[in-house]
């Protein structure tokens, strides 16, 4: 290894530290940064922007914005507050599928944020740690965007696997029942074998005799009133995903029901969404100059810088060394085809996106392994260990993170002195652990 490379590593290392470090959109401002260090002064040529990734998220995220701005996102949180507060025992399992279902259908986390009350005042009701549902609602929200037929990072996996068998609905009817499923299991082994107790946690007693506890609020009796076209965008929203999904599936080579194929997926998707945000701000009424003032379109925006900028920086930096990279990824991979999913693992806790790195890593292992349409046997491989790009909950910096954090008044979600020992992790792990292993099972059946 000369001095180049190492300098190369250096750099590619740093830039994602700094982007770390800067946070939100920090990590896309960073990669570019990395870039320009790369090229002009270590004479790397710049790698492919991933402009497909980045126009499918803004279009979902200007449909999603279009139906917040009209009160869908609200409607569906009274949906599922409804549920949780009615089934308040079961808390562990109901709290992380509304998340999970949320982010399905929304393509972004970001939807748990809105959950994350509620699940601590039905957890104090239950004297159950807010942090044994929290943690799992969290994760889940984070691994269903490997489920979620609107997300980035499935659209770019599928983009990538097409060619090779793997359909867009193919992926979809992977990934979305070991996801859960995984979820599901995690949420039983937490309850079976931690302490959920709440009365027992002496933080929570320290709180509690200070003050610092509010006590448990009774369910709304009434919900705020919901704009006349709530409903509404839910609806057009819906039928919206269920079009581009039925359409992926008719293009598909399995499937072939329309042939020629004018319009491709990803230009489907870009403008099935813009026509939902249209139908949307029509009928619903939706004052489009207030549409950049969502939470929704300000999320979404930062995703598009991050992807940016870190799968460019990552695209350039494996050019410049596919060939090694191919030979030890290559060996790697078949000896031990678990250790996709353990570098996909590492690769998502530093890159903080499911779709960056997906962007950055599948191309190169797609290479590194021959495949082809020809020789595809090693894409179950590639299915299977999908999942592993969700590991956003290592370091306890990520926003849903730390609102859960902020949000439990009880104290007892809370982040320990070794940064790492926080109630997001094992969950986390095991969930991630439990989906990849199914979908090893799941997978090779399927494909």
């Amino acid at each position: 290894m000369d001095i180049s490379i190492i300098l190369q590593i250096i750099v590619l290392l740093a830039a994602i530290f700094l982007g770390v470090k800067l946070g939100g959109m920090g990590i896309g401002y960073a990669g570019g940064l990395g870039v320009v260090v790369l090229t002009l002064c270590l004479g790397m040529h710049p790698g492919a922007i991933p402009w497909d990734v980045i126009l499918i998220i803004m279009s979902v995220i200007g449909a999603i914005s279009a139906m917040q701005l009209a009160g869908g996102l609200d409607y569906l949180v009274q949906i599922a507050e409804k549920i949780l507060r009615r089934n308040p025992k079961h808390i562990n399992y109901l709290a992380p599928t509304v998340t999970y279902v949320l982010t399905v259908l929304a393509g972004t986390g970001h939807t748990a944020f809105s959950m994350i009350p509620v699940i601590v005042e039905v957890a104090k009701g239950q004297n159950i740690k807010p942090s044994v549902p929290l943690s799992i609602s969290v994760v889940a929200s984070q691994i269903a965007i490997t489920a979620s037929p609107v997300s980035a990072a499935v659209v770019a996996m599928s983009g990538f696997l097409e060619p090779f068998g793997c359909s867009y609905p193919m992926l979809l009817a992977i990934c979305i029942p070991t996801t859960y499923i995984g979820c599901m299991l995690t949420a039983f082994i937490m309850t079976k074998f931690m302490n959920t107790d709440l009365s027992s946690d002496p933080v929570y007693q320290q709180r509690l005799k200070s003050g610092a506890v509010t006590p448990a609020k009774q369910a709304n009796k009434g919900y705020a009133q919901l704009p006349k076209g709530a409903k509404l965008s839910v609806y057009i929203f819906l039928v919206g995903v269920v079009a581009v999904v039925f359409y992926a599936t008719a293009i598909s080579k399995n499937v072939h029901w329309i042939s020629p194929v004018i319009l491709p997926r990803n230009d489907a998707i870009v403008s099935f969404m813009l026509g939902i945000a249209t139908l949307i701000t029509m009928f619903c009424k939706v004052k489009s100059s207030e549409l950049v003032n969502t939470s929704t379109f300000k999320s979404g925006l930062s995703a598009c810088v991050c992807v940016l900028g870190v799968a460019w920086l990552g695209d350039t930096f494996v050019k410049g060394h596919i060939a090694g990279i191919k030979m030890i990824a290559s060996s790697m991979v078949v000896n031990y085809p678990f250790m996709l999913a353990v570098a996909l693992f590492f690769a998502s806790m530093l890159l903080y996106s499911q779709a960056a790195t997906t962007q950055a890593l599948i191309p190169t292992v797609i290479v590194a392994l021959g495949i082809t349409p020809q020789h595809n046997a090693s894409v179950p491989i590639l299915v299977a260990s999908f999942a592993a790009v969700s590991a956003l909950f290592v370091l306890p910096t990520y926003p849903t993170l730390l609102g859960a954090v902020q949000m439990d008044d009880t104290g007892t979600t809370r982040i320990g002195k070794y940064v790492f020992n926080h109630p997001f992790f094992i969950p986390g792990v095991l969930a991630i652990a439990l989906s990849v292993a199914l979908g090893f099972v799941v997978a090779p059946i399927m494909l």
